[in-house]
């Protein structure tokens, strides 16, 4: 059996600096070593378009989207739900929001049609996409169907 040595790349929800982290170490709460904040929270990251870049090209690590606006009431109903996902699933998957209020430009090249709208990113590419308001437990079942 051969037993992966390779260092993740991992993105400081914080400051955005883009970290190596052993697989093994995933769940030691690591720390960025820029900021010296937990590389994990259990909590989604909200992330402006320039972030959104970092994160999606730069993380070696599943991130799962909830692409939202402050004004649908779907979207507020679904926040705590994907919460509660992200404590399920960090820190092997990274959990973030993106209003599509302020980040319009990024919601149009994405083709965003419908919010809430969970995308799922592997490698810097959409592998699955979900619109529609879902429960923490069909959150952390869809994700982790998507990923294997």
């Amino acid at each position: 059996m051969t037993v992966a040595t390779e260092s993740l790349h991992v993105v400081c929800p914080h400051c955005h600096t883009t970290n190596r982290v052993a697989p093994a170490d995933l769940s030691a709460t690591p720390d960025c070593g820029k900021c010296h904040r937990p590389l994990f929270d259990g909590h989604p990251v909200a992330l402006d378009e320039a972030a959104f870049e970092k994160h999606i090209a730069r993380s070696r690590l599943p991130v799962l989207v909830d692409f939202w606006a402050p004004w649908c009431g779907p979207c507020r109903m679904m926040a705590p739900q994907f919460e509660a996902a992200a404590k399920q699933l960090e820190p092997h998957v990274r959990l973030a929001k993106v209003n599509t209020e302020e980040a319009q430009a990024l919601g149009a090249r994405l083709n965003i049609r419908s919010i809430p709208t969970l995308a799922l990113f592997v490698n810097g590419r959409e592998v699955a996409r979900q619109p529609g308001a879902m429960g923490a437990a069909d959150i952390v079942r869809w994700t982790r169907s998507h990923l294997g």
